[in-house]
């Protein structure tokens, strides 16, 4: 598989994410990932078509811990496929179950959000082991039924789209108006359509049938959240445009003993971005509540 890596200028303009980039090495390609501070790690994950710079926020708040967050190949500052038909969920999936073996991880705090809740899950249904608990934010897990026709349109306008407008995603998913220089931040990654494989991939990758790639494993993770014994924070916004509603899906899945639901407000789809240190309060008093739990 062919692979550009991105240029480290691009990202000079970014003045409001001072974190050092460590790197990972997958079959010659370098995942990015940032690793700040010390104690539990929490990891969290990204999704479409955002960075870890989606989770600077966090970061001051959860000081006490140690926060690693990586870019997915095709993101940030992580190498991309050439075709963005070399992208599979299976793919993504095995880097981020060695990324996680590479690093040594464990007793981990899963912090979850779109794309990154499909992958993050369905890592937690194959290595239930690894995490201690769970922040499930604006996701789902398909298991391969008839897609919306929306979606089918969002599908095909990636697919087609001759280069993927990232500002444009970046402004429909946020319910609050977002700065210039945030907004640039986001593009930053992406200097040409080259680069935006990853992200006109993802869209493709949703199962619309039940043998597609990735079904068999969010329908494991299904069963393991559904006896999930321990602590589970689902916290969703209440102006998502995307996934609203799905809240209920992971109500009803989890036990309601280890269980616990937040609705954050005046928030979108990227909610970590509009809503971040408040976020990850939420996440460090959950912590902190279920400091023996593991």
């Amino acid at each position: 598989m062919k692979s550009l890596s991105p240029n480290p200028e691009w990202f000079e303009g970014v003045h409001d994410f001072p974190y050092k980039p460590n790197f990972v090495d997958f079959n010659g390609l370098k995942m990015h990932y940032i690793d700040e501070g010390s104690g539990e790690t929490v990891l969290a994950l990204h999704g479409e078509p955002t960075w870890c710079y989606l989770y600077r926020k966090f970061i001051p708040v959860l000081q006490n811990f140690r926060f690693i967050a990586p870019d997915f190949i095709g993101f940030g500052k992580s190498d991309k496929l050439v075709n963005w038909r070399d992208y599979s969920f299976s793919f993504h999936l095995q880097t981020l179950e060695h990324f996680v073996d590479t690093l040594k991880l464990c007793d981990i705090t899963l912090v979850v959000q779109d794309w990154g809740g499909l992958l993050g899950l369905s890592l937690l249904g194959a290595r239930p082991e690894l995490i201690k608990r769970v922040v499930i934010m604006n996701t789902f897990l398909p298991k391969g039924k008839k897609l919306p026709l929306p979606f089918k349109i969002w599908q095909a306008f990636a697919r087609y789209h001759p280069s993927v407008p990232i500002g444009l995603i970046m402004k429909i998913g946020t319910h609050n108006k977002l700065p210039k220089e945030v907004l640039n931040a986001y593009k930053a990654p992406f200097s040409d359509r080259k680069h935006k494989t990853g992200a006109k991939a993802f869209p493709a990758m949703v199962p619309g049938r039940p043998d597609q790639d990735g079904v068999a494993q969010m329908i494991r993770a299904r069963e393991v959240l559904s006896k999930w014994d321990k602590p589970a924070l689902v916290m969703f916004s209440d102006k998502d445009p995307i996934m609203s509603g799905m809240e209920h899906f992971f109500y009803h899945l989890i036990p309601d003993e280890v269980l616990t639901k937040v609705e954050i407000k005046n928030a979108g789809h990227f909610l970590q971005e509009e809503k971040g240190a408040e976020i990850a309060g939420h996440i460090k008093g959950f912590m902190t509540v279920n400091q023996s739990n593991g």
